[in-house]
């Protein structure tokens, strides 16, 4: 008899859970309202300026103004997951749920402030030859094959136009210390890992400059 019942007991379990599951799947969260959102995103922006701008402080803010959603969101995830590491984002992504992080996404792409500038004028050229024509003998492809023309990027591929050249040139270096933190689970970011292993510290440094500058 109390066999019988822990089985019936399991059963309900069970079928507590998958219809836990499939109700979830049939009624996605829904965005904060609007009071709280415009309260997560005034927080987004005590980091990345008011306008997404991006900010210099003791760590470097990236511009997130006119980033692609898409790129936006997969990012936002991979700090959820540690797929992506950073000491602040982690904990600042946790509090986000999916339609939250749609919502926020949606509100920084349609931001475009003027770049902050401060790069090294004198990298601009160079800069610009490697982000059109890529380093042949690096085997370094053209950055605008996946970023655009114009370094707006699209889909998964992130606008670079405007960021920070400090934040460039730093997440390049740290390319394999931050992201790609589970192999099994790969996404956009294990593209540029063999690329920012074959760019030099001179060449990071002339594309970044270059990219600042963009509108």
């Amino acid at each position: 008899m109390k066999a019988l019942r822990l089985s019936v007991l399991l059963g309900a379990a069970l079928f507590a859970a998958a219809a836990t599951r499939c109700f979830a799947e049939d009624h996605p969260p829904e965005p904060l309202p609007k009071p709280q959102l415009d309260a997560k995103i005034a927080y987004c922006k005590t980091c990345h300026g008011l306008a997404g701008q991006g900010f210099r402080a003791a760590y470097t803010m990236p511009r997130i103004a006119g980033q692609q959603p898409e790129y936006l969101e997969e990012q936002l995830r991979a700090f959820i997951e540690r797929r992506r590491l950073h000491p602040l984002m982690q904990n600042v992504a946790q509090a986000l749920n999916p339609a939250t992080l749609s919502a926020i996404a949606a509100h920084f792409r349609d931001l475009n402030p003027k770049p902050l500038g401060g790069a090294a004028k004198d990298l601009v050229s160079v800069g610009k030859k490697i982000y059109e024509e890529g380093v042949p003998d690096r085997q370094v492809a053209a950055c605008a094959s996946c970023h655009g023309p114009e370094a707006k990027g699209e889909g998964a591929m992130p606008r670079l136009a405007g960021q920070l050249h400090e934040y460039t040139s730093q997440t390049l270096a740290n390319w394999g210390r931050e992201r790609g933190q589970d192999p099994a689970k790969p996404d956009s970011s294990a593209l540029m890992q063999p690329i920012a292993q074959a760019l030099t510290r001179e060449q990071t440094a002339a594309v970044a400059a270059y990219l600042e500058g963009l509108q």
